[in-house]
């Protein structure tokens, strides 16, 4: 490549590409000291979501969504408030929203 805005556009492409990749890997990996809690996450707050034929970090569709999850301090999902809940707390694993 001869053209330096053509190199200067391919590189800045490549670093968003690669920084992009990462931000995926990374928002289900758990960090140390966290765990993953069910129906405790805001709209468009969740770290993931299991649902199927969505994307992960910012997909809930709305409050307290029973498939979506927050990485929170371990062992204090259970204690942490859903409204969605059939126990009225967060779970370790996805569940059927109450109405």
């Amino acid at each position: 490549m001869n053209n330096p805005t053509a190199l200067s556009i391919a590189l800045a492409m490549s670093a968003a590409l690669s920084i992009a990749a990462q931000s995926t890997q990374a928002a289900d990996e758990k960090p140390t000291g966290r765990e993953k809690c069910f129906g405790v996450a805001l709209k468009g707050q969740n770290d993931c979501q299991s649902k199927g034929g969505t994307s992960c970090a910012g997909s809930a569709v709305k409050d307290y969504q029973g498939d979506a999850w927050k990485f929170v301090p371990k062992g204090t999902c259970e204690n942490t408030a859903s409204a969605t809940s059939p126990t009225g707390k967060g779970q370790l694993s996805k569940f059927q929203e109450k109405n």
